[in-house]
């Protein structure tokens, strides 16, 4: 299933020492490989040879950078069960959900390859007023520089891709650092980028521990840092990235609200899986549902109907829906938050306790807003239920947090769904859907806790390009 050993990639080449990162079998907690693990001095050449090679990538030819994209969008696809089975094992994901990811992986590889010859400008006009007349304007983009890129252990593969894909459609060279539970698939996607024409130096992905990622933060070279993970880490980078852009992506605690008039039995299905899916570490989780008093009672009922009949299991298992949760600590810190949040006066409705590294899908209601299983991102299959009496409570208690990243509103009435998109202060909001959506051509970030720029292959590419601006005097000589 998984190789013994796994290199490393520096500068585009592979490196096979230093196999002594272990990645366990997030199952069944025993070693599933070993990788090549990265220090401080690699990660410096790493940076250096992006710098370097940056003359070159900003050269490509729109075709030659969509042609790298292509070739990934062939060979994941030719290797998607052995990506499914190493995102099974290195992640715990289900075996299902695995697949779904690597089919997004495809999917935003090739996103990347249709944008990486549509990088658009514009001519425009500079007449406007006399002084000004015969001069005209072409913009364009330019590849921004090396970029950093940090992400996290949720989604290793996909949102991975989120950044090399569009980078290399812009034409930066990029430093990865994958999360260090789960670098296996970041490393198969190295695997196959070193089969492309790139320039040596375009591109490295280097397992390695927080502390000796630095560079990626300070090293002035690198012109963009795009992080994804925790709002606590996230914003203490910003603060130490000098004049790099950044791009956070910070997690939430995701709240959806449920109208009356609905269809109950589909807003059920979908808040089952935005709550639960991949044990809900997530950052757009279900994390509290909102739902009109009418109707409040008879959903609740489905839903936890619906959680109690979902499979905790072995990832490999084909009926598993709740696979185990990243650490057997974070399963515990989880059912601390729950235990908290009951003796402070919630109603556990379903679930609530943990096995190993497995926790139970969880409902509570009548939790205290200031638990932290309200308040705070769980990032576990923990979710809280409340009624609301009017629209506008409702958006108001969606609102009520420090996170704002995405809101799901299932609602039958176009004025509550206008309403929703303009009072809601989150990043993204979906109508008669779970928040938990996400299409990979579409932008996505959040506002407040949540993080800053957007990601969505055509939006981070204009985060990695800079527009230029020519201007042209008609009127003098040529």
């Amino acid at each position: 299933m998984l190789r013994e050993t796994y290199p490393y990639y520096l500068a585009s080449r592979s490196v096979s020492d230093n196999a002594e990162l272990v990645v366990t079998n997030k199952y069944t907690n025993e070693p599933a490989t070993r990788v090549a693990r990265a220090d401080r001095t690699v990660v410096e050449q790493a940076v250096a040879a992006a710098a370097e090679a940056f003359a070159a990538t900003r050269k490509m030819a729109g075709y030659q950078r969509q042609a790298v994209l292509q070739h990934v969008v062939e060979h994941v696809a030719q290797r998607h069960e052995e990506m499914s089975q190493a995102l099974a094992v290195e992640a715990g994901k289900p075996i299902r959900d695995a697949r779904g990811e690597v089919t997004r992986l495809v999917d935003t590889f090739r996103i990347a390859a249709e944008e990486a010859v549509r990088i658009y400008g514009e001519w425009q006009p500079l007449d406007i007023s006399a002084r000004a007349a015969g001069y005209q304007a072409l913009v364009r983009r330019f590849p921004l520089g090396p970029c950093g890129f940090i992400t996290p252990f949720n989604f290793p593969m996909n949102l991975v891709a989120h950044k090399v894909a569009p980078a290399i459609a812009a034409g930066c060279p990029w430093v990865l650092k994958p999360a260090s539970a789960t670098p296996v698939g970041a490393l198969i996607l190295g695997e196959i980028l070193a089969e492309t024409d790139l320039p040596e130096g375009a591109f490295s992905i280097l397992p390695c521990s927080s502390a000796e990622v630095d560079p990626l933060v300070t090293d002035e070279r690198l012109k963009l840092l795009s992080f994804t993970g925790s709002p606590e880490v996230g914003w203490a980078l910003k603060a130490r990235a000098g004049k790099k852009r950044v791009t956070l992506e910070l997690g939430g605690n995701a709240a959806c609200i449920v109208d009356e008039g609905v269809d109950l039995d589909y807003a059920a299905d979908r808040i089952t899986i935005g709550a639960f899916y991949q044990s809900g570490q997530s950052c757009i989780s279900v994390q509290r549902v909102v739902a009109h008093r009418a109707i409040y009672d008879e959903l609740k009922t489905k839903l936890v109907e619906r959680a109690a009949k979902l499979k905790l299991g072995n990832p490999l298992d084909e009926e598993t829906f709740l696979g185990p949760l990243i650490t057997e600590a974070d399963a515990e810190r989880v059912e601390q938050w729950v235990q908290e949040a009951v003796t402070a006066g919630a109603e556990l409705l379903c679930g609530g306790h943990r096995q190993g590294a497995f926790f139970e899908a969880t409902y509570l209601e009548g939790v205290d807003p200031r638990q932290k299983v309200s308040c705070i991102e769980v990032f576990g299959p923990v979710a809280t239920l409340q009624p609301f009496d009017s629209f506008e409570e409702a958006v108001r208690v969606a609102n009520d947090s420090v996170y704002g990243l995405q809101c799901g509103v299932f609602t039958q009435n176009i004025d509550r769904a206008f309403y929703a998109y303009e009072e809601l202060d989150v990043g993204g909001v979906v109508i008669n859907d779970m928040p938990s959506l996400r299409v990979d051509n579409m932008p996505y970030g959040g506002v407040k806790n949540s993080g800053q720029g957007r990601e969505g292959v055509r939006y981070a590419i204009e985060e990695m390009t800079e527009r230029k601006v020519l201007v042209l005097n008609r009127v003098g000589q040529f």
